[in-house]
């Protein structure tokens, strides 16, 4: 089920409506099927999967508190290759085959072609990753092993945020999810107006960045360089206002429910850094990588060329994670390197240059392969002179300038705490033109969101 359909906008007041209806000892089990009749609008079957998840990691973790040594440590491999295992089947089996298939091709052999029809489960990244955090935690005694299956379950499968994150920590959501959270209007408020927020962000912004996006990225040679650089700046600012979309509607979901879950963004786009820039971009996901990768490796400890590894490696992971495909192992080894040539060029480093960076290391994130990010750059950089085709740029300008308008109030102080500040005529009023251009731009065409497909 989308976020940005019909069926939503039915589905989440039903849930909101049950869940002040019923006990709070009958709550967690409206979550759980309210999740997984969300999770199963997209693949039915596919919840089994995350059931076996769900028990692997469930049964691991209360067992490693009964036990010492080796036999904690084997539970804990155990959760890690079934999470591992699993993602890795179902994301990279495919990529894996052919890359062995070109591989061989290169010596003039032949290497199967296995197709066994698979489809990535949705959102299967994020949950993998947001399980496995839990039996770490457990795993080092900075967590209790949750006794209660259902309240596991839906720490896992909590249907605003188990499509594309933020990736939680049970020792945050785990213990939203148990509280007994009663209906109080200031949730209420804030969990419309971080709705309100983000569709404006996802639909006006985002989707009417998409088709000039797409066009530039479906036939470079057809335009000219300035187009194609602006096409790249357009789609830096797309992905931001899907992705930064997407978590608003999360929250504020979860927050009408009374459920805080952590913003995953921090105005990545002023950052003056590379490093500033991936500790403001998918917060939870920097944090992951950081706490359970980075850290234990050595991170910056054992000298400056583990360092380096250390640093190379985890981006090169990220990439990966993003996408069974090399150019976003590409995309994620860039920062990777501009992270190691940060330092002695920092007094060169500005909010401009980080911009820049960012803008070009998304030409491998976006292209579906290796040539057509090179026909991007090479039309950005080489340009074609025969190039004549036109595009209307002033709808995505618009929408460009409305993010920026809503981005800049939002760094100046979170939207919901800024509109509280104003008099009620004048929020009120907001709301209304919020809602008039949504809808205004509601019948145009829709995209899924980005980040889905991880």
């Amino acid at each position: 089920m989308l976020f940005n359909s019909i069926e939503f906008l039915f589905f989440l007041p039903v849930v909101v409506v049950l869940y002040y209806l019923l006990p709070q000892r009958f709550r967690w089990l409206l979550i759980f099927a309210s999740s997984c009749y969300f999770y199963m609008a997209f693949i039915p079957k596919y919840i089994l999967v995350l059931f076996a998840i769900i028990l692997i990691d469930y049964s691991a973790a209360i067992w490693m508190e009964k036990l010492q040594g080796k036999q904690r440590k084997r539970l804990l491999l155990l959760s890690l290759i079934t999470n591992i295992g699993i993602l890795a089947f179902f994301k990279y089996f495919g990529f894996a085959n052919q890359t062995l298939i070109d591989f061989f091709a290169l010596f003039g052999r032949e290497f199967k072609q296995y197709d066994l029809g698979i489809i990535l489960p949705i959102g299967l990244s994020f949950h993998t990753f947001q399980s496995m955090s839990y039996t770490i935690e457990v795993y080092r005694g900075q967590q209790k092993a949750e006794k209660h299956l259902g309240y596991f379950a839906n720490y896992v499968l909590f249907f605003p945020q188990m499509v594309a994150g933020p990736i939680e920590r049970y020792a945050t959501l785990g213990e939203e999810l148990r509280k007994a959270q009663p209906l109080q209007y200031a949730n209420i408020s804030a969990g419309f107006r971080l709705l309100l927020l983000g569709f404006v962000i996802k639909m006006v912004v985002a989707d009417q960045l998409a088709p000039f996006v797409n066009e530039i990225y479906a036939a470079p040679d057809h335009f000219s360089a300035w187009q194609i650089a602006l096409g790249l700046v357009f789609f830096s600012f797309q992905i931001y206002a899907d992705f930064f979309g997407y978590s608003l509607i999360a929250q504020g979901s979860a927050r009408l429910l009374g459920i805080h879950i952590m913003d995953n963004f921090k105005t990545p786009y002023f950052a003056t850094s590379i490093g500033e820039f991936w500790r403001r971009w998918h917060v939870s996901l920097s944090t992951w990588f950081r706490d359970y990768l980075y850290i234990p490796l050595g991170g910056n400890r054992m000298g400056k060329w583990r360092w380096a590894f250390n640093t190379i490696l985890v981006f090169g992971i990220s990439g990966l994670w993003h996408g069974a495909n090399w150019t976003f192992i590409i995309w994620g080894l860039l920062h990777g390197f501009f992270l190691l040539i940060e330092k002695p060029l920092k007094p060169f480093a500005n909010m401009l240059s980080t911009f820049l960076l960012v803008t070009f290391a998304w030409v491998f994130f976006r292209a579906p392969d290796f040539a057509n990010a090179q026909a991007i750059l090479k039309g950005v950089f080489i340009p074609n002179a025969k190039a004549s085709n036109w595009l209307d740029i002033w709808t995505p300008l618009s929408a460009l300038g409305l993010l920026v308008l809503l981005e800049f109030s939002y760094r100046k102080q979170r939207f919901d705490g800024l509109l509280n500040q104003f008099p009620g005529w004048l929020r009120w009023g907001i709301y209304l033109v919020l809602l008039f251009i949504l809808l205004a731009f509601s019948g145009t065409q829709k995209f899924t969101f980005i980040y889905f497909q991880f």
